[in-house]
């Protein structure tokens, strides 16, 4: 070996999105479709529709968001009938909730 850096490397990105990337551009839709939710309320949506979260600690430590940001951006989103919150620990306040409908 010589040191040099293997022929077998690509500097080029993959040709295929990361799951990462994926979720965004799924907010993003999200987002332009629906002009009245935030980004983190779409990716609340995006995150149960896909199971990727279902309870706020979840989606909040994925995300690196505050716990407390995510429970007052899901109860605006029972408010406008996108979710239904099906369980709630009072001493955590961590909150599972399920889709309420289409978003039609």
């Amino acid at each position: 070996m010589t040191g040099t850096v293997s022929d077998t490397a690509s500097d080029t990105a993959p040709e295929t999105p990361s799951d990462s990337e994926q979720f965004m551009d799924l907010v993003a839709r999200l987002c332009t479709a629906q002009p009245d939710l935030t980004p983190i309320q779409a990716g609340i949506i995006i995150a149960a529709q896909h199971d990727i979260a279902r309870d706020s600690r979840t989606f909040a430590r994925l995300l690196g968001l505050a716990h407390a940001f995510v429970l007052r951006e899901i109860t605006t989103l029972c408010g406008q009938n996108h979710l239904t919150i099906t369980k709630q620990d009072a001493r955590t306040l961590r909150t599972f909730y399920e889709m309420a409908g289409s978003l039609d």
